[in-house]
């Protein structure tokens, strides 16, 4: 399975970007997901996508203003981020958990493959 992200940039408070992670190399999925590492601090948990149903989760920190979206046919998932804030300076990473859990994943150790990360800078 390979991962690509692509979408970062630099935006000022307020503004809004979109993420998109295409995938390859497998055609089912069960979870994927976004997360995110800012310098000195160890990766966080964003947002997840059931590949076969709608369900999705989100941390405290974006709820509201991210959304999480896929495209089947296309074999993408998607961040749109609103109302960015400075907090939300980091390094993205779209993660593919290759194992069915009975919750929506959200701890780093679930997934098995992940993108290049992209990075989203968010001046104040």
């Amino acid at each position: 399975v390979q991962l690509q992200a692509s979408g970062g940039g630099l935006v000022q408070a307020g503004g809004s970007l979109r993420l998109s992670c295409a995938a390859s190399g497998r055609t089912f999925r069960y979870h994927m997901g976004w997360f995110r590492q800012a310098p000195g601090k160890e990766r966080e948990f964003v947002a997840v996508i059931k590949w076969s149903a709608s369900n999705t989760r989100y941390a405290a920190s974006v709820r509201g203003r991210f959304t999480i979206s896929k495209d089947v046919d296309k074999n993408t998932i998607d961040l749109q981020m609103n109302s960015l804030k400075p907090e939300d300076t980091a390094v993205y990473y779209c993660a593919d958990a290759p194992r069915p859990h009975v919750h929506l994943p959200t701890d780093p150790s679930d997934y098995e493959y992940w993108g290049q990360g992209t990075l989203v800078t968010v001046s104040s």
